[in-house]
């Protein structure tokens, strides 16, 4: 059997992964917030940007990507906006909980609108193609691999080297201390927000062009893009983007083994758990020596 189309379908799928648990990440990181409607954000763009296409006679395909993308980080800053000073408060599981709220909003609007039919989304760069090892890579799968990379690049850079990026920092170390030495601490969520809704928008829109346009499919993108963070430990933009890869080429591959493909779909699962126990033991180990 030639693995190699099954392993690029993976670092393909891998690369959404983690692009889009890198948004989970950064607003993880900024506001404590564990995003679970980061999927239903991304099928909101995915699905309007199915009605605005060419072939639904609306708008030009880049104008439409922009608009969905837009829209979705919308979306996102307007939960942060008005959900925003009461999740401050309030301890990590509630405002979890609060966002999955917000997700089963979101699908119940989407399915009210479209239904839970399965579509099909098609890129103009999925058209654009050549040929690696006798396997076709096309265009939007280069930008799936290229746009993960480059947003976790941008990304690091930018806590590091720009006055916003050292505002999450400052906000994820210590809230009320970045609040007294003046960091506009709202500014900075709301900038989070509305980053983290731009990726998911952009996630949700090139995983739709992979794999299938269906709201309730892709509102469970969270399950992979949480894996991601965990492998991340909820604060490594580099081992997000190794998880995220790693999950999509283990789950391509067991997609591709007859015996296993049905359990394909519990491969982020069994990563996760097992990052988890390996992280416990190590903190359990490094208790006992210490003692």
């Amino acid at each position: 059997m030639n693995l190699l189309p099954f392993l690029v379908a993976g670092l393909v799928i891998g690369s959404v992964y983690a692009l889009s648990g890198v948004g989970v990440l950064v607003l993880y990181r900024t506001t404590g917030v564990l995003n679970f409607a980061h999927g239903a954000i991304g099928a909101l763009a995915a699905m309007l940007l199915w009605q605005l296409v060419p072939t639904q006679g609306r708008l030009q395909p880049a104008i439409g990507i922009a608009v969905c993308i837009l829209i979705a980080a919308a979306a996102a800053l307007l939960f942060g906006l008005l959900a925003g000073p009461y999740l401050a408060r309030i301890d990590e599981l509630r405002k979890a909980i609060a966002t999955l709220g917000f997700a089963l909003v979101i699908i119940g609007v989407l399915l009210f609108t479209w239904n839970d039919k399965a579509r099909t989304l098609r890129l103009d760069t999925s058209s654009i193609a050549i040929n690696v090892g006798g396997t076709r890579v096309n265009l939007t799968q280069i930008i799936c691999l290229l746009l993960a990379v480059l947003v976790v690049v941008a990304t690091v850079l930018a806590f590091r080297y720009t006055s916003i990026g050292m505002s999450m920092r400052a906000l994820a170390s210590d809230r009320e201390l970045a609040s007294v030495v003046g960091t506009n601490v709202r500014l900075v969520e709301n900038v989070a927000w509305a980053l983290s809704g731009a990726i998911a928008g952009a996630s949700g829109i090139l995983l739709a062009n992979q794999t299938r346009l269906e709201p309730a499919f892709l509102t469970f993108l969270i399950i992979p893009e949480l894996a991601a963070v965990v492998i991340g430990r909820f604060s490594s933009l580099w081992l997000t983007l190794v998880g995220g890869l790693v999950i999509g080429v283990l789950q391509t591959l067991a997609s591709a083994w007859e015996p296993i493909t049905a359990y394909a779909t519990i491969v982020p699962f069994l990563i996760a758990t097992v990052v988890i126990l390996i992280g416990r033991r190590r903190v359990l180990t490094i208790g006992v020596v210490r003692s």
